[in-house]
């Protein structure tokens, strides 16, 4: 799911997220580790009791999307 994100970009590379926008409200977030691979940028995040989950920039199309944190996805093998 495609969302709007609050952030700024570090001169070390990072991101610090400050918030996101889903389903037209702006939401605070906390955030945890980030990386980057060949889908793009990812940070985690966490929004109040919730469980975590992930954003990244799409390096292919420069949008942000909301998804899951890894660990909650299922993986077939």
């Amino acid at each position: 799911m495609m969302v709007g994100v609050d952030c700024v970009f570090n001169l070390d590379g990072t991101i610090s997220v400050r918030r996101i926008k889903e389903k037209g409200e702006w939401t605070p977030v906390e955030q945890g580790r980030q990386w980057v691979d060949g889908e793009g940028r990812h940070v985690l995040i966490m929004i109040g009791g919730l469980p975590a989950r992930e954003i990244w920039l799409r390096s292919d199309t420069l949008t942000w999307e909301l998804r899951p944190a890894q660990s909650q996805r299922k993986i077939w093998v």
